[in-house]
């Protein structure tokens, strides 16, 4: 595992904080960090790894980039014992996009191999293509979910960060077995794109539907394996380094959906991208989004205390019939979230309103959507 090292530079503990110590319960004091040395990340379930590759987005890239969330990050209060975070530093920049992409593709597939879920603090949003990449080095099918104000379906590959997802839902080899998008803006997409993935049978949830009631997207999330948030999903007033709309989520709500991420069983990959500190100069967006962080830790500490499905004493059983369908919803006792049986017999997420839609003999468009796939 130390090849890593070739692909990763150091983060200067000194730097970040001025040369003034953190307390005992400061997440800066208890991160194992690539500083002086690399650390032995094995006992880490968190790995925080940086990327400032602007590149794709047409603009000067700087590794040292997510060094300002870091700052943010460290200060605060760790509150969750049972989980150990890493941070390995920020990968090196390549002579091309295509060398970074390679490094950081290497570097999350070796850390999703080894059981780790993989923190990236990244640069322009197409480097979500390396995120998915790890998963195809190792032939995992995944079902992926971006946090986008865009669709960066375009058809022109320039700049390469509002064309990359043409190449990842549509390339061969595909391993995409379903895709997710949320909180698109629709005055800012073109309604052929959200024809087009439509048709493939994948899932977008507008903005104001996202935001109606969240608590929905949860469903989604719990079954994502990889996780793709552009920080211009959030308003401008709350992220003023994302400047795309003052209209999004707020920060609430971005940690809210973070949250719902730590929590997810399949999720072993999170990437924050669209951060540039030469936006950011109060720091706020990087507050923002170590807020974000803290929450999804915050979430992995729910999910560790999940009861896997197999384990029936641990799940309250209902039993509904629906437009002549028989099925069972299960509802955890330690968690509070709901699952879905489908006819094949697997268990989806889903939400109490797909339960009570049941109830009143409606099909829930989840379990719907979830058929049509499977037809």
């Amino acid at each position: 595992m130390s090849d890593l090292l070739d692909f990763l530079l150091p983060v200067s503990l000194s730097r970040l904080n001025h040369d003034e110590t953190y307390n005992d319960f400061q997440i800066g004091s208890q991160v194992l960090l690539h500083d002086t040395q690399f650390p032995d990340w094995e006992p880490a379930s968190v790995v925080l790894v940086g990327t400032g590759e602007q590149r794709g987005a047409g603009t000067a890239a700087d590794p040292g980039y997510p060094d300002e969330i870091r700052r943010q990050l460290y200060r605060l209060y760790h509150w969750h014992e049972g989980i150990v975070l890493a941070d390995l530093g920020n990968i090196r920049q390549g002579a091309t996009l295509q060398d970074t992409y390679a490094a950081l593709k290497t570097v999350v597939h070796t850390l999703v191999t080894a059981g780790k879920t993989v923190l990236i603090l990244g640069g322009s949003h197409d480097l979500t293509t390396a995120q998915y990449q790890a998963y195809v080095l190792g032939k995992k099918i995944v079902e992926a979910t971006v946090v986008d104000a865009l669709i960066d379906l375009q058809e022109t590959p320039h700049p390469r960060s509002a064309a990359f997802l043409m190449d990842m839902l549509t390339g061969q080899p595909n391993y995409v077995r379903h895709y997710n998008h949320i909180g698109f803006q629709s005055y800012f997409v073109h309604p052929r794109m959200l024809e087009t993935l439509d048709k493939l049978r994948f899932d977008c949830y507008r903005l104001g539907k996202a935001r109606e009631n969240l608590e929905e997207i949860e469903p989604v999330l719990r079954n994502s394996d990889m996780l793709s948030f552009d920080i211009c999903a959030i308003r401008r007033a709350e992220a003023p380094a994302a400047g795309l709309s003052p209209n999004g989520f707020s920060g609430d709500e971005a940690c809210m959906l973070a949250r719902f991420a730590g929590m997810s069983l399949s999720l072993s990959s999170f990437g924050i991208y669209g951060y540039n500190p030469l936006r950011d100069p109060g720091g706020d967006t990087a507050l923002q989004i170590a807020q974000m962080i803290w929450y999804f830790i915050d979430g992995k500490s729910v999910h560790n205390r999940e009861a896997p499905l197999e384990e029936k004493t641990a799940f309250l059983e209902f039993y509904v019939t629906f437009t002549d369908v028989a099925t069972t919803f299960i509802k955890s006792k330690k968690t509070g979230r709901w699952w879905m049986q489908l006819p094949g017999g697997q268990y989806i997420p889903c939400a109490y309103s797909d339960y009570l839609a049941a109830c009143n003999n409606e099909i829930p468009e989840r379990w719907l959507r979830a058929q049509e796939r499977l037809s």
